[in-house]
């Protein structure tokens, strides 16, 4: 997978994305939802995260209470000793990794936790949910990061067409 074109690609494409999202949010088809999840499962039948796992390497999810308890008891850990050792607090106040990529990323591409992982990294590239509009700016971010958030759009903008 060429990381680079895909971002040199989504950064060129950033306009176009924008323009094409807003106009999602300003007037959403209304079959956007049944488009949106048709289009995530086109995507998801071409793209293998295990070939990439960029968002892995950089970008950390927030990790909610309940990701912090549920891995923590995963790990047999007090959820307080978790976070000493994996967490940090960053700007915004949200509990974020200590450090990139990823402490539970495997060197296959594999996560070591993947049964208890945090919410964020479950629902990430957030390419199938209801009301895409809602999250304009976080899909823009991801295009850059994510080849199949990229290839997300791309295609969306083929497929609201249709």
């Amino acid at each position: 997978m060429n990381l680079d074109f895909y971002k040199k690609q989504a950064v060129q494409k950033q306009k176009e994305h924008k323009k094409f999202l807003d106009g999602l949010k300003k007037k959403p088809p209304k079959n956007l939802d049944y488009i949106v999840q048709e289009t995530h499962e086109e995507v998801f039948d071409e793209i293998d995260c295990l070939q990439c796992a960029n968002c892995c390497k950089t970008t950390g999810p927030l990790y909610t209470e309940k990701d912090i308890e549920r891995i923590a008891k995963h790990l047999r850990m007090k959820s307080a000793d978790f976070e000493a050792k994996f967490l940090r607090v960053d700007e915004d106040n949200d509990k974020v990794l200590q450090n990139l990529p990823c402490f539970f990323l495997n060197t296959d591409n594999t996560c070591s936790i993947y049964e208890v992982r945090p919410k964020a990294c479950r629902e990430y590239p957030h390419t199938d949910r209801k009301k895409i509009y809602q999250i304009n700016n976080l899909m823009l971010k991801n295009t850059v990061i994510c080849p199949a958030a990229f290839e997300f759009v791309e295609k969306m903008m083929k497929n609201v067409g249709k």
